[in-house]
């Protein structure tokens, strides 16, 4: 059975495991990501020559965050990375002497859940990674959907608010900032500055005060039924709702994926998310719907992901 390797290289870790076809992961590792981008590509390759003694490999897939080129070779632009045209396909190839192959994370990781995990039989699936952005992939008719330049399904920067709030990419009122984990918090902190005593459990998790509140306390505290928790939850989904809506009249997909650390709420961010979707939908009551799920795959998928989509080269 022919193995490959995936790498999902993020701001703080590098994780890399060996894959076989069934989507099964054999071998992990995991290392922190050096502070130094220069020496990113060195941390890889170590990675990538620890999981694969012992083990016949056949080809690399990196999962990198950033715009990454049509031939699946360079990253373009990554910010947490502060590369620029990074010719990381040749640097890492030279290094462990396999053939590589380059993808967005957010690729990477709809490609593993659409494969192997919630999108299993279905091969017209949109994943949404809701985490401290929006980050997202589209299998159309079982591949991946790249666009002309390679960048394609940026799905947290298509515009929802027209001169809304700033965006890290420079436009104004982009899904992210209003749909993510970072929106969550802003929502869930400003709430509980509102009405402190109506937010009382979900304050007693952090330091007493607004300032102190974290994802994991909103999550914790909405799943013991945090009223402020509870809102703030409800105001992202009606976004990842109508996100759905419209991505529907375009993409026509048979199921969209919710996944990156806030679907870790499950229901609580899916089930209002689906609800609003169903309600908003074009034409809708008069048309199939896709099915909404949370992800299943959790932090492997980026790993399998990667992995699989070195096997097409």
């Amino acid at each position: 059975m022919a193995l490959t390797i995936g790498v999902d290289i993020g701001g703080t870790k590098i994780a890399a495991g060996v894959v076989d076809e069934e989507g099964s992961i054999l071998e992990r590792v995991k290392l922190a990501t050096p502070k130094d981008s220069g020496q990113v590509a060195a941390t890889i390759a170590e990675a990538v020559n620890t999981v694969r003694q012992g083990h016949e490999v056949e080809a690399v897939g990196l999962g990198a965050a950033g715009f990454v080129s049509a031939d699946r070779a360079t990253v373009l632009f990554a910010a947490n990375m502060s590369w620029r045209n990074e010719p990381l396909q040749d640097r890492i190839g030279a290094l462990v002497d396999l053939p590589v192959v380059v993808e967005n994370d957010a690729n990477v990781a709809a490609w593993g859940e659409a494969r192997f995990g919630a999108g299993n039989g279905k091969d017209n699936v949109v994943m949404l990674t809701i985490g401290t952005g929006v980050g997202g992939g589209v299998i159309i008719d079982g591949r991946l959907l790249r666009g002309h330049f390679g960048i394609g399904a940026e799905l947290g920067h298509y515009r929802v608010q027209p001169g809304g709030l700033l965006c890290g990419c420079g436009q104004h009122g982009c899904l992210e900032q209003y749909a993510s984990g970072s929106a969550l918090t802003r929502l869930v902190k400003a709430g509980a500055a509102r009405n402190p005593e109506k937010a009382k459990l979900l304050l007693s998790l952090g330091d007493g005060t607004p300032e102190g509140v974290l994802g994991s306390h909103i999550t914790a505290a909405a799943r013991e039924g945090d009223p402020v928790a509870l809102e703030g939850f409800a105001d992202v989904s009606i976004w990842i709702g109508q996100a759905m809506a419209d991505m529907t009249a375009i993409l026509d997909p048979g199921v969209f994926i919710l996944g990156g650390g806030v679907s870790e709420a499950g229901e609580i961010l899916a089930g209002p998310a689906r609800e609003h979707y169903q309600k908003v939908a074009p034409a809708t009551g008069q048309r199939p719907l896709a099915d909404v799920v949370t992800a299943t795959l959790g932090p492997d998928a980026g790993i399998i992901g990667a992995a699989d989509l070195a096997r097409d080269r």
